[in-house]
Formats: structure tokens, sequence, C-alpha cells
């Protein structure tokens, strides 16, 4: 889809995935969202309203999809979105922070799960950085929660800690509603504090009525990424990879570490999780086990993964592949952790085994 210009911002609807441009000025003017809608022009938590009295309206959340530390996610497959909250440093209790984000979770996730106060829950409009600039793109119409999570995990305190303090700050799980409209007359009915109206989309009025969310489904359209699917197109996240490969490329053994810990950030069920000497380690850099089923009643399976310190230029290949496979048991599985990508070949081959 074209770019809306940031002239025509105020004026036009929402379409799932559409950017809109910013403005060239230089200053926090160029933000579009709050051409869209009057709800500041910072911070990923922006209020049409307040949330300390209640008075909540709209909320957008905006997110950079960038924050390693806080890695806000959206699921297409799944039509879910995972968000962070805003208590990210130590010092403060969970709810008090200044732009008062985790207080809005906490009531947010409260009303949804009642059906006399779900009409409580303001309508919530996700953004996410985009284009040049200040440009961001609209990708869902949000409301707490998931059919497929139960409900004590969809909103969780979890803890962090900063050199040797300690912190909490919330995880929440929203569903990305079956809305690919949102038509600029029901922006300016919320605005005018009446969402109710024959111009709501139809899945945010069921879920109002029912609480039960029909998903934006969005499966995979091929079965492989591509070589520039895998890499990084944007220069800071392209400067990362290069420097850690320029790191580690003499000492392969060391980015076996690397490896590991990148891999328990992305999987947080990873219960176990051990790199192997490298005169015994069998063909396998690692091995773990990952949990999986309900928290009262899990298993665990093992794992074994491998790195890979190639250069950009070098691809992962159908040897690499085959050699990992090779050492896998009856109920492993296998991970691979790379600062290069995967031949099409071999993706092709893990796909289709």
């Amino acid at each position: 889809m074209e770019e809306v210009p940031f002239s025509e911002v105020a004026r036009t609807d929402l379409v799932i995935d559409r950017k809109y441009a910013g403005g060239v000025a230089g200053n926090r003017g160029d933000d579009p969202i709050s051409k869209i809608l009057p709800v500041g022009n910072a911070g990923g938590f922006r209020f049409l309203g307040s949330p300390t009295r209640g008075t909540v309206r709209a909320l957008v959340l905006y997110t950079s999809m960038a924050d390693l530390e806080w890695p806000d996610r959206l699921d297409l497959g799944a039509g879910t979105f995972t968000y962070y909250g805003d208590n990210k440093k130590p010092g403060r209790e969970l709810h008090d922070t200044p732009r008062k984000g985790n207080l809005a979770l906490r009531d947010m996730f409260r009303d949804a799960g009642s059906a006399e106060r779900r009409r409580r829950v303001p309508p919530i409009l996700l953004f996410s950085k985009a284009g040049r600039g200040a440009g961001v793109a609209y990708r869902g119409l949000l409301v707490p929660g998931a059919a497929t999570v139960p409900p004590e995990e969809q909103l969780v305190a979890i803890w962090r800690s900063s050199g040797d303090e300690r912190f909490q700050n919330y995880r929440s799980l929203f569903t990305v509603l079956d809305a690919r409209l949102v038509t600029r007359a029901w922006l300016d009915d919320i605005r005018a504090g009446n969402p109710m109206t024959m111009n709501a989309p139809r899945a945010w009025s069921v879920w109002v009525r029912t609480g039960m969310p029909d998903p934006l489904l969005a499966p995979r359209s091929v079965e492989h990424r591509t070589r520039e699917q895998q890499l990084p197109s944007s220069r800071s996240d392209i400067e990362l990879l290069t420097t850690m490969h320029r790191h580690f490329a003499e000492r392969p053994t060391d980015f076996e570490y690397c490896a590991a810990h990148l891999w328990w950030m992305l999987a947080p069920a990873t219960d176990e999780l051990e790199v192997t000497r490298p005169s015994r380690d069998g063909g396998r850099d690692a091995v773990g086990r990952y949990k999986i089923g309900p928290p009262a009643d899990q298993i665990k399976i093992d794992f074994a993964l491998e790195a890979k310190c190639y250069g950009p230029t070098t691809a992962v290949g159908v040897r690499d592949i085959s050699r990992l496979i090779s050492r896998l048991r009856h109920r492993n599985f296998g991970v691979l952790v790379t600062t290069s990508y995967v031949h099409a070949q071999a993706y092709r081959e893990v796909r289709e085994d």
C-alpha cells in the first residue's frame, strides 16, 4: 500500500499494515499518531483521557519492535501481541509510573473479564515504527487477553534486575481483532466518547458483548524465508550483526556461549542449558531441556544446539543442518543459532522433513 502523506493522516481511515508518514520539521510535531487521535506524541502508552481518573476513551500502544530487553512481539499466525509495561527501571512500585501505563494494563485486564465492566475497556490501537523519520504503521485493533491462553498468564508481573536492584514490570498478551479497517467515522465517535456506534468494527462490538475475541489470523504464505528475509534490513541491526561476527570470528568456541544466551532470551521456557566441552561435545555445541505444558503439569524435552559464526555472505548449508540432525536422538529437537542465514535448499529440506 502507498504511504499516507503527513498532510492527510488526520482525515484518513486506519488500514492494517498501512504506513502513515511523519512530518519533516524535526520536532515532536512530526508524530502522525497525534494527528490521527489527540493522544500525545511520546511514549509507548498514549491516552485519550486520564487513566488515574478512569476517563480513558482510547489507548494507543506504540512500539519500535527493537528493544531486545523488552521484546514486544506481534504473532501474525496466532493473531496475538505481547507487550511490556512501562516500569523498566528500579526505584518504583509496579503501578507507580509517570505515564500510568501499568495502571491502565491492570484495570483493562480486570475489566475485560467481567461482562458488566467490559464496556469500560477503551479501544486499543497498535502502531509500530515504520518508514522514514517519525513514520508509523498501523498494526491492528487490540483487546486484552487471548482465548488460547489461561487468564492467569495473560497479564503477568515479572521480575527483572538492573545492577544489584530488582523491580517488576508487566508482560501482557492482547488479541489482534479481525478488523481490517477502522474508519475515520469511528475514530470521531471514540473522540466524542461514544465508541458503541454503528461505525464500530463488528469484531470489537462482538467482543464487548460476549468477551469472545475473533483474532486476525495470518499464517505465512511461504514455507521458507529468503536470505533477505532472514538477514536484518536496518542499518543499526546490520551493524550489530557485523560487530558480533567480527568479535567472535577467530573464537568460534566463545560464540557458543553467546548463542546459548541468545536462545535463552528468545525461548524463556528453556529449563536447562549447558555449553558442551569442545573435545567432548559429540557434535553438539550445547544441550538443554525445554518446558511445555501448563505450569502445574509440565514435561521437559531435550534439545541440541548448534552455533555457526559465519559471515553474512556464507550460508548455513545442507551439510551443517545434516550434522545437527544426525546428532538428535528420539524425542529431541535441534536449535541453530547463526550470525548468517540458512541456505534455501537446507531450509526447504528441514520444512519438508
